[in-house]
């Protein structure tokens, strides 16, 4: 659940939040070549049988909240459907997107209620996640007591969508090698104009839907999606962003809250500045980790002391930085691409052994494993991009975080991380990503409290180098009604990741209503 930097070395300035739950959930399923889930003919359609709720709702959001819903068949013992929203809260004459909408039923015949998720981003799709990952989304005991709902918010996959790029346009701005020096002048201009013109792109190609393309957007969606299921409370499970986006649901309708749980948190304070900062300094500590881990093993491909080891890491970093290595289908692997591939690894401890295949090949001159790793990243198969994450992840965060460092913040920000993510500092500084977006920031980084919600559960991993934990201790900390959850591991959120007392915590709540101790601490 992530955030993913559309640009891995240019991004600085704009969060990089790089958790996608549904991708890196199932590494080992799809590093070894398995594919998706093959999606069945539909079948005859059936009408929901709630009524939507559409207690309070204003006389010009009422031809939304009165929907009836379609469902049709789309996969194996699932349904989906597709909702109007109205592309302009603040305006609902003004045109309307489409929300593409997946539901699991309880498997027990009698839920209670609908569950909605998300599984981060921002740009991630929901509907993949339910369909492709149902079990790694929602334990089993969740699944037999709720309609599991996924949805793509809007701008992303199969909901009304931004798009910016083709599969060629997109590869030469992931992973083409700038033709000057890093840091050099020529290289800041050749990424600020690269970035210049994806922003054009962007325009051109999603339809007037980019300054509609905000969190607080999509959180009122989500008001909608509650009604028209029928539900007089939303019941939410976010990961990583999506625990943003449940945050705002909450801002914005406190009194509508059921149960919540937002996983892997992101501080609503921080400023682009701050979360890039912190996660840097996050996926260096991860990446110790990592490194520890592999030393005691007999395969490491490093050797020595943990500082011994992540000095030749940087090392390989700045030798392929100077020397790319050419891959089997042509691309070259720079140190942006490789650490690309460190990074995705480093989501899950599961996805260790894979990262220290590709350093490897890496170190034997060999450029594929440490491909695979970045195509899992952005999720690209075959050379064909599976969904338009890098280009929604791109679209919400211009819109969400205001353009407010000033250069002795980010001066700040650049020792901070000089300092304390030394390996990873060369690869992580560039132009703003967001500099020549067609609109201006909307949205502002403050406090968030809901006042008179319900009890939230927050959950915080010690060693989640996405979303570090002291995110999820400052959302706790700030919302009126939160409960904090820590896990203290490895790894990228907390819940379904075989931690009993996590698990038992969260399943207790939803199911019963059990609202855990504050601080409790699951070892």
């Amino acid at each position: 659940m992530t955030t993913m930097p559309a640009k891995r070395p240019s991004g600085r300035r704009v969060p990089r939040l790089v958790a996608i739950i549904s991708g890196l959930a199932a590494a080992a399923v799809a590093l070894s070549g398995c594919l998706y889930s093959m999606i069945p003919e539909a079948r005859p359609s059936a009408t929901s049988s709630k009524s939507p709720d559409t207690g309070g709702v204003s006389a010009d959001l009422l031809p939304f909240y009165e929907q009836q819903l379609t469902w049709s068949d789309c996969a194996t013992g699932m349904d989906c459907t597709t909702v109007r929203a109205p592309l302009d809260w603040s305006d609902p004459s003004a045109g309307e997107i489409e929300l593409s909408v997946i539901r699991q039923r309880a498997a027990s015949g009698e839920a209670l209620g609908s569950l909605l998720t998300n599984p981060g981003g921002p740009g991630a799709s929901g509907v993949e996640l339910i369909r492709d990952s149902v079990d790694f989304a929602v334990g089993d005991a969740l699944q037999q007591s709720y309609d599991v709902i996924g949805f793509d918010p809007r701008g992303v996959g199969e909901s009304s969508s931004v798009h910016c790029y083709d599969a060629p346009e997109m590869d030469a701005y992931l992973f083409d090698i700038p033709a000057d020096p890093r840091g050099s002048d020529a290289w800041t201009a050749e990424r600020i104009e690269w970035n210049a013109r994806f922003a054009d792109a962007c325009e051109a190609g999603s339809s007037g839907i980019l300054p509609y393309i905000t969190t607080e957007n999509s959180a009122r969606d989500m008001d909608l999606l509650r009604a028209v299921l029928g539900d007089t409370e939303l019941n939410y499970l976010g990961y990583s962003y999506g625990t943003f986006l449940g945050a705002t649901y909450a801002k914005l309708y406190p009194d509508r809250v059921g149960r919540m749980v937002l996983d892997g948190a992101l501080d609503p304070t921080a400023s682009g500045t701050d979360v890039s900062t912190i996660q840097a300094v996050g996926f260096e500590s991860a990446l110790r980790a990592y490194m520890a881990d592999c030393l005691a093993g007999s395969e490491c491909p490093f050797r020595g002391a943990v500082d011994e080891a992540m000095a030749d890491l940087g090392t390989l970093l700045g030798s392929v930085d100077a020397s790319p290595i050419p891959a089997s289908d042509g691309r070259l692997l720079g140190a942006d691409s490789l650490l690309t591939g460190i990074i995705a690894a480093l989501y899950s401890q599961d996805s260790w052994p894979y990262l220290s295949a590709a350093l490897e090949d890496t170190l034997q001159g060999g450029a594929d494993v440490a491909f695979q790793l970045a195509d899992f990243y952005y999720n690209r198969q075959g050379g064909v991009y599976l969904d338009n994450s890098t280009e929604a992840f791109r679209a919400y965060n211009c819109m969400d975080y205001p353009l407010d460092s000033t250069p002795e913040q980010l001066a700040a920000a650049d020792t901070l991380i000089a300092a304390q993510a030394p390996t990873i500092a060369p690869y992580w500084s560039g132009p703003d990503t967001c500099q020549d977006w067609p609109y201006p920031p909307t949205g502002t980084r403050d406090p968030i409290t809901a006042e008179s919600a319900a009890p939230i559960l927050v959950i915080g991993t010690t060693n989640d180098p996405a979303t570090p934990y002291q995110w999820s201790v400052a959302l706790a900390d700030q919302l009126s009604s939160g409960v904090l959850i820590t896990r203290v591991g490895e790894g990228h959120t907390g819940y379904n990741k075989g931690n009993a007392c996590v698990d038992g915590a969260v399943e207790a709540y939803f199911l019963e209503g059990s609202v855990p101790q504050d601080g409790l601490r699951c070892e």
